[in-house]
């Protein structure tokens, strides 16, 4: 296992049982002593971004639920530092937040692509110690993200995805069932 980093992703343990991280994948932008934070990859939130904010042409890219902290806050994550000025970059071709107008003005002039940006509402984080913890706990499992994860797979394959990244034996947990007791 990986030691949890900026630019690693989390992925759940198959038996996890809290419905906000139920086979979810996250994103580490940041992990310090102070605490952890990222962003859910695999879970859709049902409005897209044009929906929620109505002075951007956005209606085809798409929205995820970040994590349970801050619902009320809107987060991205790009490949545009040059378009979007202020990001910090959490791995190579990542970037997370940036101007918030320079954003807007390259989405309407349709400078930036949806394949190339991931919109959340709100992010999963951690206290001090707290993601350390849950490692323990055997919770989650870790590996260094790739762009292609990020970006480009199908958000209904990111956790399976993840897994098959993973390799070796950690593969054979893509068809393990959610709740064992049930079978």
């Amino acid at each position: 296992m990986i030691s949890p980093a900026k630019g690693i992703l989390l992925i759940a343990n198959p038996f996890l049982k809290d419905p906000n991280f139920s086979r979810t994948v996250i994103f580490l932008c940041d992990h310090t002593e102070e605490g952890s934070f990222g962003f859910v990859l695999n879970k859709k939130f049902p409005k897209t971004l044009g929906e929620l904010v109505p002075d951007i042409n956005a209606n085809s890219f798409p929205v995820f639920m970040g994590g349970p902290v801050q619902k009320d806050t809107l987060h991205f994550l790009h490949q545009y530092p040059e378009l979007i000025s202020g990001g910090e970059k959490v791995m190579e071709k990542v970037y997370w937040g940036g101007n918030y107008e320079s954003l807007l003005i390259n989405i309407n002039n349709n400078d930036i692509h949806k394949e190339q940006i991931r919109f959340f509402i709100g992010y999963s984080g951690w206290s001090a110690g707290q993601l350390n913890d849950e490692l323990g706990e055997e919770s989650w499992l870790t590996v260094k993200a790739t762009r292609e994860l990020i970006f480009e797979t199908n958000p209904d394959d990111v956790w399976k995805n993840s897994l098959k990244h993973l390799g070796g034996n950690y593969e054979m947990m893509i068809n393990f069932p959610i709740d064992p007791q049930l079978n």
